[in-house]
């Protein structure tokens, strides 16, 4: 059992090792960004981020009309 987690940790190590090789060894290494805005392609698209898109829908929108309620108090769209 011990030889089975030692040979796991081993494999996990190595791993992350690979992984970081162009990180660590380039100037300027950084991780890349897998963000979806960060996609050229998909930014021409209009493909967002659902995030950034939930966040531009919930501003408020400077050119909605009041409505006035039947009580004469009023009531702002959303």
């Amino acid at each position: 059992m011990l030889k089975t987690i030692l040979f796991t940790v081993l494999i996990v190590a190595i791993s992350i090792a690979l992984f970081s090789v162009k990180i660590l060894f380039t100037k300027n290494g950084k991780f890349p960004n897998t963000h979806v805005s960060g996609n050229k392609a998909l930014r021409r698209k209009g493909i967002g981020c659902v995030q950034s898109q939930d966040r531009e829908a919930r501003q408020t929108n400077p050119h909605a009309i009041v409505e006035r309620m039947p009580n004469g108090k009023e009531q702002e769209n959303n």
